[in-house]
């Protein structure tokens, strides 16, 4: 069975054809949307991070609300932007979510997009040491996260402290054991894939490459899937690896989806460039469900994971979310074989 989620960039803008106005709106209805999700049978909820910008931004207490309203659903990030995380401080704020949810956080952390803003990372205090990149820093800032969600002592008790001590060198707290296994790195490329698998992260690939060859979309991301399993492999880790996708999915069952998404029907693979370089965006699915249905089995890097993100309209509101998620868990999935 292929796992399915929703993946929320959570925008919220004060229009009035927006059913998400504030950001208050926008944090109180991705509970309410993974709340729905769940009882429909959905798999997990996923939420973006994006700094200065309207949408979901600082995503732990999202993810303790969630954990606390959710007893089945993975709940999860795609992605964290490292350039601006203190990994101490993140460690504890993993592990308290982590905890209130019962084990269930799957962790998506990556370099980062372009920003809303000039390297908004050194507003919250992080500098690219010298001849250091930003993506650079990123990955050195996920190094140290890393080290210290696998809960080794690194630290020397107070002699004199304020609370006894346990035994021994002292780690960040709180501490969940086995959130390590479940960090997963957004990779854009063929190399960055292989490069996740040697530090022994599950793969998150969306519907955005940051390099182009040629051939379709899904194409190119099944080989980098495949890049990534066959690294895995070579590293000798001792258990599974996970690798999700994320797609723009939307069956036309009724005039609401029709009027939203029913010129999406032609939509086709878009390549651009961004940042200096060739980029390739995947299409919309969108159309009647035996329609969809027939595009998706083509789609080889679909098959080829085992978690597919939804990434959904969050300013339609909550109620036509939980109508899209319905409609691929209901009609889509089964006649795939995903459920």
């Amino acid at each position: 069975m292929k796992r399915i989620g929703f993946l929320s960039f959570g925008h919220w803008t004060p229009h009035p054809q927006s059913a998400t106005r504030s950001a208050a709106d926008a944090l109180t209805q991705s509970i309410d949307l993974a709340v729905a999700a769940e009882e429909l049978g959905a798999d997990g909820a996923y939420f973006r991070v994006h700094h200065f910008a309207r949408q979901l931004a600082s995503p732990f207490p999202l993810l303790a609300a969630v954990g606390a309203r959710t007893s089945r659903i993975e709940i999860g990030t795609a992605v964290v932007d490292m350039r601006y995380e203190n990994p101490a401080y993140m460690a504890e704020d993993a592990g308290a979510a982590d905890l209130i949810a019962g084990g269930r956080l799957q962790l998506g952390i990556s370099r980062g997009s372009p920003e809303q803003v000039v390297d908004g990372f050194r507003h919250f205090g992080h500098v690219p040491a010298d001849g250091e990149s930003d993506a650079d820093m990123a990955r050195r800032h996920t190094a140290r996260f890393l080290d210290l969600l696998g809960g080794e002592g690194f630290a020397e008790p107070n002699p004199r402290p304020m609370f006894p001590n346990p035994p021994g060198l002292l780690r960040v707290e709180p501490h969940s054991s086995g959130l390590r296994e479940r960090v997963w790195w957004g990779a854009g490329t063929r190399a960055t894939a292989e490069w996740t698998a040697a530090q022994g992260m599950n793969l998150m690939s969306s519907t955005l490459l940051t390099e182009d060859t040629g051939v379709p979309f899904h194409v190119l991301q099944a080989e980098q899937l495949r890049r990534f399993r066959d690294a895995w492999s070579a590293a000798g880790h001792g258990r599974e690896p996970r690798v999700s996708v994320s797609r723009s999915i939307f069956p036309i069952t009724d005039d609401r989806d029709r009027a939203y998404f029913g010129a999406e029907a032609a939509s086709t693979d878009q390549v651009g460039m961004l940042e200096g370089g060739r980029a390739r965006f995947g299409k919309t699915y969108a159309g009647e469900v035996d329609d969809v249905v027939a595009d998706l089995a083509g789609d080889e890097a679909v098959a080829a994971a085992d978690t597919l993100l939804l990434t959904v309209p969050n300013q339609l509101g909550v109620e036509y979310n939980a109508h899209v998620l319905e409609n691929v868990v209901r009609h889509v999935a089964p006649a795939l074989g995903w459920r």
